[in-house]
């Protein structure tokens, strides 16, 4: 590409640090967590929510189970502030939880700030101002010493302003743009905010290093945490939070290599939503621990009614390949896909399997609320035998023949290629019985008899073209015996190549299901399905369903 030499790295390397979160293979035990959906995703919305949606939203984060919820802005418009009094007001707020306001560091946007959370029992303030490079040169115009002077004055008025205003308060600093600015300064400039704010065990302070702006591969912005969380005055009483934005594609591994570097919480929003290509996906943050056996302590049990909400009041779509809460993450099309998973989750139920490790399914649909018949089994023209028939006997309780599962197969693959789109599982069952089920032409049987003698004789009353007749003979078995009459009766030559049955529900009114395969004098296989409450007669339909399939094929 043209111009690539008109940039350069923007970033600043830490001082050599020791790198000790190399030594980490995974995260061992969840941060606290953070959500900033109400005010950094909303302000990145095309049509912010108005204060029914953003109720709605913040009602579901606490049930998610976020204790700390940033919720807006107060002192930047009437909505804000208005959202901010009615959590205080209506008792909205849980003893465990906190919410969370934004303020920058002017007094009058902190006095307002400190009049919107009047009476809030627990409550952050989230302190901030722009410490990079290229804010300092090119939007404040000030020195380092200038700009230092914003933070602290701005720190001293929060604690003057916690004395004389109701409720209880705690405190967050971030120098914003901190991966644009020079990990020396950025020190620097957080110590000298903690020295007015001098936190305590039971008054602990945060300390936020934003990635504003993802300049760097993640493995520089762990040495920046690493070197941070090494260097930062009162350690033991700060805590230390992440806010990653997306820009590079590396919010999730700017965050866990964080975390690994020393970090004890984090900012993000739910689906990654935020300005420009968003923040860090919390969902996949907390999703990726789960899958590592470790609790994220937040609830992503039903995925789906999250994503509804979302939507609703965002105007946001989720992705369909959105990590985890996609449409399709769990769809699997291919055939060698299906397959697989198929054999792995009956593998799972031969052993009783505790453990989860099934092949392509990196964590268990139904444990964030997906079904394995709509959201992992999908089938089109891409599809197999092995997803196919899982999706017929996870569905359906239909346990198709192998042999059978690879024509019935091929037949649906062909369907949904002339047709160009996914069948959904009502599809593949209604193909499944107009191809197999009870098929009555040209033989329809009206009535069967037994006789046990030698062997079994079975007398028949049968219709064929419109004619009825009633034929006799014997055989070693009832369908053995059905089977040689419609061979002599007919002049058909064939062998049952293969039969199996089972019980289609386990109630005690269940059907009876029976598969029928019989080989043609030609070679050929031709299959057939009866269904009845009675397993007889479900497998004598089944036998006339393959050899009326057999006339018809033949005069193809």
């Amino acid at each position: 590409m043209k111009n690539a030499d008109k940039y350069t790295r923007q970033f600043f390397e830490a001082p050599k640090t020791k790198m000790k979160w190399t030594e980490k293979s995974y995260i061992d035990k969840a941060p606290q967590w953070c959500s900033v959906d109400l005010r950094d995703g909303n302000q990145a919305l095309i049509t912010p929510m108005s204060l029914e949606e953003k109720l709605e939203f913040y009602k579901m984060l606490i049930k998610i189970g976020f204790k700390e919820i940033e919720i807006g802005f107060p002192a930047a418009s009437e909505t804000e502030y208005e959202f901010c009094r009615t959590l205080i007001e209506n008792d909205m707020i849980p003893d465990d939880v906190s919410i969370q306001v934004l303020t920058q560091s002017r007094e009058h946007i902190i006095a307002k700030t400190f009049e919107a959370l009047k009476g809030a029992k627990n409550a952050i303030i989230h302190l901030y101002n722009s410490t990079s490079v290229a804010q300092r040169e090119q939007v404040f115009k000030k020195s380092k010493e200038e700009i230092t002077e914003i933070a602290v004055s701005g720190a001293k008025l929060c604690m003057e302003y916690r004395e004389k205003t109701e409720g209880n308060f705690r405190f967050e600093y971030s120098p914003e743009s901190f991966t644009g600015t020079e990990p020396e300064y950025a020190l620097e400039i957080c110590n000298a905010v903690l020295d007015v704010w001098k936190p305590k065990a039971d008054d602990k302070v945060i300390i936020n290093l934003p990635v504003t702006v993802s300049h760097s591969m993640p493995h520089v912005y762990a040495n920046q945490v690493e070197y941070m969380c090494e260097n930062l005055k009162y350690r033991e009483n700060v805590i230390v939070s992440l806010h990653p934005h997306n820009d590079r594609g590396c919010a999730i591994a700017d965050t866990e290599m964080g975390l690994l570097a020393g970090a004890d919480r984090v900012e993000g929003t739910l689906f990654g939503n935020g300005e420009r290509t968003g923040n860090v996906d919390i969902i996949t943050l907390a999703l990726n621990m789960f899958s590592q056996g470790v609790d994220p302590g937040l609830d992503f049990s039903n995925i789906p009614e999250i994503t509804e909400v979302y939507e609703n009041v965002t105007r946001m779509r989720v992705y369909e390949r959105q990590p985890y809460s996609g449409q399709l993450v769990f769809a699997a099309f291919s055939g060698s896909h299906q397959d697989a998973i198929a054999k792995g989750m009956k593998w799972r139920e031969n052993k009783g399997c505790d453990m989860w490790n099934v092949p392509y399914l990196p964590i268990d649909p139904s444990d964030v609320g997906r079904t394995y018949e709509t959201d992992v089994i999908r089938i089109n023209s891409q599809s197999g035998k092995g997803g196919i028939g899982y999706l017929m006997e996870t569905k359906f309780g239909m346990n198709i023949p192998v042999k059978m599962r690879e024509e019935f197969g091929y037949k649906v693959k062909n369907i949904s290629d002339h047709a160009h789109k996914e069948l959904l599982p009502g599809d593949v069952f209604r193909i499944f019985t107009e191809e197999y089920v009870n098929i009555s032409t040209p033989v329809t049987i009206k009535e069967i008899h037994y006789v046990q003698g030698d062997g079994i004789e079975a007398n028949i009353t049968l219709e064929y073209n419109g004619k009825k007749a009633s034929i006799t003979n014997n055989g070693n078995g009832r369908l053995d015996a059905v089977s040689n009459a419609l061979k002599s009766y007919l002049g058909l030559k064939y062998t049952i190549e293969t039969y199996t049955e089972h019980a289609l529900e386990s109630s005690s009114a269940s059907k009876a299901v029976s598969y029928v395969g019989i080989k043609n004098e030609d070679g050929s296989l031709s299959w057939g399905t009866g269904i009845d409450t009675d397993i007889i007669m479900s497998s004598a339909k089944a036998l006339v369903s393959a050899v009326n399939k057999s006339m018809k094929e033949s005069r193809a």
